[in-house]
Formats: structure tokens, sequence, C-alpha cells
């Protein structure tokens, strides 16, 4: 239900699709996680972003994602 759901949101042109991970990759995308429900297309998206930063300013790169690893590291403390 919840899949669906997620599914009528997107646009025709982003259609839901399977990939292969080995269990280190998934493992590796769990610890990225800033919240217990994100979706590993909300991690793969700011992960892309990231990137895409990194390629135009390395050094807007490092802070956010040091903004990024302080809300994981907050959040992380709350679910407990």
């Amino acid at each position: 239900m919840e899949e669906q759901a997620q599914e009528d949101t997107l646009s025709y042109k982003d259609k839901i699709t399977t990939i292969k991970l080995s269990t280190a990759t998934k493992q590796r995308l769990e610890h990225l996680k800033l919240y217990k429900r994100e979706t590993y297309e909300e991690i793969m998206q700011r992960l892309l972003n990231i990137l895409n930063i990194t390629i135009k300013n390395p050094e807007a790169a490092r802070h956010k994602l040091i903004s990024l690893e302080r809300q994981r590291k907050r959040n992380l403390k709350e679910m407990k």
C-alpha cells in the first residue's frame, strides 16, 4: 500500500524500478539514513545531490556533509 502511494506521487517518467545491491551496500545505505523511515530513493537522491555539489564546489559539499551528519546523529539520539 505504501509503495503504491509513493508510485502515485511520481510522474509518468519516474516509475519505480528494482536494482540489485550487495548486502554490504544496503547496510551502508542504512547507515546513511537521516530518519528511520527514510527510503533508499531519498538517500540516493541526497547522495547524488551532494555529488553534484562536490563537482561544482567541494567546500560547499563538505559543509553540507557536516550538516547532514549532525542531523543524522541528532535523529539517532531522538529515536532511542
